[in-house]
């Protein structure tokens, strides 16, 4: 596993990470990532193709390229544990391994605390300017390869948001403290097309990132980090002079100092309690708010407080701009559910999932017959090991039943009727991505490890009987997700049955005009997966609800580089007996409204949008200027309505506001000169810019909400 930071500033890198491909599991006498000499082969012949590709293009800084450091392993620390000795040995073979690839940039292991010379150990996670012990030798640097702006999120939990001020937090700590390098993961948040995620994670990945899945801002996540890296900027010459100094301010308050001379020193004020504190610095008074970092590019004025955000906050909206309502819109085809002499794998027992699809398709058909001697209602009891689970019995559904992401075995249990004579039993296994971290990947076991029948007198069970095998669905099987593959089925005219679930649904809608992103609602629909012109746009999971009652995911990115001016094919796969399809609409996604929030006692921005090509060698900042709230549409659009302006003492915040007991009159009529037909303003927060001071003595704001169109 190798991954190559690219264009390695503070700000954001570009990362290229691989993972295990599922043929390994195949290799005799395989244990992955251990000292073993089988997965160690295969290791060293992948890790030396990918550095010979990077080379071939001079990709490297050694050559005069963007490539800067290079990762070998990843997150080792977590997994190496389990093989005591042995994971040992396999660091010291990577490191060793590393070295003779000879990529003339350094590298780098996370999470790997005994990381061997010269390789560097890295921290990854949210609060490495809290959590990182640091280098493990004098001569390494203090390294953050992977700072979290969100994480991940999977099918059933709710979503983890990290504020912008908890991100800037960090980052300062964690350069007031001698870091030198901060990777952010994920700057730009992205996709999961087609099968690519991993066990239970939903489609969309990093939404809350800077740049989100559609790589519109995400304000003000986008905006504080940008100040922040600008304020660091200005502290350019004091950081590199190699000289810092740690002075106490209190309990929890530190100022680490910068610089060799009066006049080249630049500080961060933390402030690590959870309350405001005022402390004393070279004679100097600074109200540090809680948990909160103060930049002060020359020891003396604070050009960035990282609780304070300057930034705008935006408002991401979706417009259905066609319905698929109409049944006569949608055709589809239902999958024959298999029995057992129409399969042709079989076996006397149970297969695990994996291995017997080799990750050629998330669905596994096992099937199997028996006799009754008469026909009487009965439970059927499975114990399923993975991901979900669909019961059919004699060609009749009879149920479902899935497990969780930190749950993986289930019980399903239904009742049922059976026939007297023989009697056809199917069950669909069905994976969600596969295992992708931990120790022992090769061993990962999925599928069913009991089937049991009570009939009310005695149990059958099937463990030792013949199943047959079906690898995949027919639909799969004939792509009927492509114009071609479609051809090979008979499609019917959409009916409104709920009788059998493992449908696909066919219909066909045009792109909306413009250049805002697409996205496929899914919201009336249960799990399957979608695909537009033959490119599968991912798995959906609507069904799946949060703990708040809520669906993981329901808008489905679709890129434009998929679709056709007209005509695109959209054909869904729906496991689930509730899928509606008309439901379904064609949005697009924009940036609609956008607000700003800004006290009086904010510093003022340390850049404005109104600079362009900002030189970083020249960048200046003047501490005389009054703090502001600046506004922007995206491009294309200008701010058509003042929603809300208000200064004085607002209540709320830009999610939920109102008039607080302070406020100008002429707030309002203020803000819509500055700002009304523009594509961005600023309105200085300072009592003059609103005719005077009706209240004075009290700390004021400025909130503004704007429509942009």
């Amino acid at each position: 596993m190798v991954k190559h930071n690219v264009r390695g500033i503070l700000g954001f890198s570009i990362t290229h990470c691989r993972g295990l491909p599922f043929w390994l599991h195949n290799v005799q006498g395989i244990v992955f990532r251990t000292d073993n000499e089988p997965f160690k082969y295969h290791m060293k012949r992948y890790a030396k193709m990918i550095v010979k590709l990077m080379k071939s293009e001079n990709l490297y800084a050694s050559q005069g390229g963007p490539i800067i450091l290079s990762q070998i392993e990843n997150e080792y620390g977590m997994v190496g544990r389990a093989f005591r000795q042995e994971g040992k040995s396999y660091v010291k073979w990577t490191a060793k391994l590393a070295v003779e690839l000879d990529t003339g940039v350094p590298w780098v292991m996370c999470k790997q605390d005994d990381a061997p010379d010269p390789l560097v150990n890295a921290c990854n996670g949210r609060q490495c300017g809290e959590t990182f012990k640091g280098p493990n030798s004098p001569n390494k640097p203090a390294i953050w390869t992977e700072n979290w702006t969100s994480f991940y999120q999977t099918y059933g939990e709710e979503p983890l948001i990290r504020s912008a001020e908890d991100i800037a937090f960090h980052v300062a700590l964690f350069i007031a403290k001698n870091g030198s390098f901060v990777n952010y993961y994920m700057y730009h948040g992205g996709t999961n097309f087609g099968r690519n995620a991993s066990q239970f994670v939903i489609t969309s990945y990093y939404d809350q990132a800077p740049l989100d899945e559609y790589g519109l801002l995400r304000q003000p996540k986008w905006g504080h980090l940008k100040e922040l890296h600008a304020a660091v900027k200005l502290c350019e010459e004091p950081l590199l002079s190699g000289l810092q100094t740690t002075i106490s301010l209190g309990k929890l308050q530190t100022a680490f100092v910068f610089g060799k001379k009066a006049n080249l020193c630049a500080a961060f004020l933390v402030n690590q309690d959870k309350c405001e504190s005022t402390v004393q610095f070279r004679n100097s008074s600074y109200r540090l708010s809680p948990k909160s970092v103060s930049v002060l590019p020359d020891c003396k004025n604070v050009a960035f407080n990282t609780a304070k955000v300057n930034a705008q906050y935006n408002t991401r909206t979706r417009k259905a701009r066609q319905n698929l309502s109409s049944p006569q819109m949608w055709e589809e085809f239902t999958e024959t559910v298999p029995s057992f002499s129409e399969t042709s794998i079989r076996s006397e027992s149970l297969l695990e999932h994996m291995n017997t699809t080799q990750d050629t398709s998330d669905y596994l058909w096992q099937t199997t017959r028996f006799q009754q001697s008469e026909g009487a209602p009965s439970v059927l009891k499975v114990n399923h090991l993975g991901h979900a689970l669909h019961a059919f019995v004699n060609g009749r559904f009879i149920g479902s039943m899935h497990g969780t992401f930190k749950a993986h075995r289930f019980l399903l249990e239904k009742n049922m009727s059976l026939n007297n004579g023989t009697n056809n039993l199917a069950l669909l296994s069905v994976m969600v991505g596969l295992p992708n971290s931990g120790a022992h990947l090769e061993r990962r076991v999925v599928g069913s490890r009991s089937v049991k029948i009570w009939n009310g007198r005695y149990q059958l069970y099937f463990n030792n009987y013949s199943w047959g095998y079906q690898v995949g669905l027919k639909g799969e099987k004939f792509h009927v997700y492509t114009e071609d593959g479609s051809a090979k089925v008979q499609w019917k005219q959409y009916r409104d049955s709920k009788s059998q679930p493992l449908t696909w649904y066919k219909a066909s809608f045009d792109t909306p005009e413009g250049e805002d992103p697409v996205a496929l609602n899914l919201g009336s629909m249960g799990k399957g997966e979608a695909w537009v012109n033959g490119q599968s746009i991912g798995r959906y999971w609507v069904s799946f609800h949060t703990y708040k009652g809520n669906p993981s995911q329901i808008w489905y990115h679709i890129p434009r580089s998929f679709l056709k001016p007209n005509s695109n094919l959209l054909v869904i796969l729906e496991e689930e007996r509730e899928g509606n399809p008309l439901g379904i609409t064609i949005d697009t996604v924009s940036v609609t409204e956008v607000c700003g929030h800004v006290s009086n006692t904010n510093p003022h921005p340390v850049i404005s949008p109104r600079k362009k090509g900002l030189n970083r060698k020249n960048l200046t900042y003047r501490y005389d200027r009054k703090p502001k709230v600046q506004l922007q549409c995206p491009t294309g659009r200008k701010i058509s309505k003042i929603l809300f302006a208000s200064f004085g003492t607002p209540n709320g915040s830009c999610g939920s506001y109102s008039i607080g007991s302070c406020h100008s009159p002429n707030s309002l009529a203020v803000v819509q000169k500055a700002c009304l037909k523009k594509s961005r303003c600023s309105v200085p927060v300072w009592s003059k810019t609103f005719g005077g001071d009706s209240c004075p003595h009290t700390v004021k704001s400025l909130l503004v909400r704007a429509q942009c169109s």
